[in-house]
């Protein structure tokens, strides 16, 4: 299954910056592994906003939810899902 996912990051300014710096290391690991495996093929920085649009190829929603709630930004994210279906007019799709 297709997901369009949202993400909004809003990390607290007062968070301890050696907290900050590990979480966020973190996050691109865990992000980078999910898309050499698959799962996020594509994620696209939104400009001028701490966010990003994402597609996520999984099997149901129960894998999604358990790799975003997985995310180690996860506590500080506001996330908008929306799934996906094939369009009857994508050629690509035929």
């Amino acid at each position: 299954m297709l997901f369009h996912v949202r993400m909004d990051v809003s990390i607290p300014h007062d968070l301890d910056p050696d907290t900050r710096a590990d979480t966020v290391a973190r996050e691109k690991a865990y992000s980078q592994e999910l898309q050499r495996a698959g799962k996020w093929p594509h994620i696209w920085r939104i400009v001028g906003e701490y966010s990003n649009f994402s597609i996520f190829d999984v099997a149901d929603n129960d894998e999604l939810h358990a790799i975003l709630s997985g995310l180690p930004l996860f506590a500080y994210m506001d996330i908008k899902v929306t799934p996906l279906a094939t369009h009857p007019s994508d050629i690509a799709a035929s």
